[in-house]
């Protein structure tokens, strides 16, 4: 009987601990640099606590915390995670110099109150064995796609890992990366995951340029006129506004963003402008009400910028 006691007040004892070491609010954030390490977190979490998900490739600027305050504000626990995943950059991207920024970026999301970071090396996610990848069909051909030959499999992949690994409830994403929202929004559909995906709209620079890692890039006089990749798709947007609730030929909108974005010399390419079915991201040939969704990819400089705007009647 002494022995039953002591057992049930240790299982009482070490839940207790358990619990205090996954919410870890005001008492700093708890760093976790491998896969059994969450796993041990996770498993402590009661099962009544909904856990928010944010993963990221670190360099946080606005769009990525705004991501974070949503999570902090509708769920119990937050996670999130830095890794720059290597699959998803093809030969001549820019993945060696994509900016690594562990401590600021720690730092940031201690202050909002974050309570795990997973922050694994690529042998971790990638062992030397490792050759099973998640291939979503179709999305090599997107525009986006075309662009950037096997990205969408090393998106689904690494996000399908990630997902196993922290198992949450909630998990939030930028807008910016339309193609990319579409693709997770589509995995874990048909792979019968059991999370909620949450899209938030992209948070833009005063001048309108959508916030990313990237423009840290742009040089000071590329900055300054980098804001044309926005009113590119206001001018589309207002076309589509103002064409009286009629259809308007994609072809149309697709000209005037071109149109735009070539009246800045420092616009060195316009790789594409597409105007796609805001679900699947297939091309539409109209626009009628039931909206679209509009996306670009340029160079400015040698800086390639994306961006989108939903178009649906005000």
């Amino acid at each position: 009987a002494k022995l039953l006691v002591y057992l049930e007040e240790y299982t009482v004892h070490d839940k207790m601990s358990a619990a205090a070491s996954v919410v870890r609010r005001g008492g700093g954030i708890s760093l976790h640099r491998t896969i059994p390490s969450v796993r041990a977190m996770r498993r402590a979490v009661e099962p009544s606590l909904s856990v928010g998900f944010v993963p990221t490739m670190g360099a946080l600027h606005e769009g990525h915390l705004s991501l974070i305050r949503e999570a902090r504000r509708s769920n119990d626990v937050v996670i999130a995670s830095i890794f720059v995943n290597p699959t998803q950059f093809g030969a001549g991207e820019d993945l060696d110099k994509y900016p690594r920024q562990l401590e600021q970026d720690k730092e940031l999301l201690t202050d909002l109150e974050v309570d795990h970071l997973f922050a694994p090396d690529c042998d971790s996610m990638y062992g030397p064995n490792h050759v099973t990848y998640v291939e979503p069909e179709g999305f090599d051909d997107i525009a986006e796609g075309v662009s950037r030959p096997g990205h969408f499999k090393g998106v689904a992949t690494v996000v399908t890992k990630l997902f196993n690994i922290v198992k949450p409830t909630n998990a939030y994403f930028g807008q910016k990366d339309a193609a990319q929202c579409c693709l997770i929004r589509r995995i874990v559909h048909d792979l019968d995951m059991d999370v909620n995906v949450v899209i938030m709209d992209t948070v833009r620079e005063p001048d309108g340029l959508a916030m990313s890692s990237r423009n840290a890039y742009l040089t000071e006089a590329e900055r300054k006129v980098a804001p044309i990749v926005y009113q590119s798709l206001c001018t589309a947007r207002d076309l589509y506004h103002g064409n009286g609730g009629r259809p308007i030929a994609s072809q149309h909108l697709q000209e005037v963003v071109d149109s735009v974005l070539r009246s800045e010399p420092l616009v060195t390419q316009v790789q594409y402008v597409s105007v796609d079915c805001r679900e699947t991201m297939r091309p539409l040939q109209t626009v009628g009400k039931e909206g679209a969704i509009i996306s670009l990819a340029c160079k400015i400089g040698s800086v390639r910028l994306i961006d989108n705007m939903v178009l649906k009647r005000i």
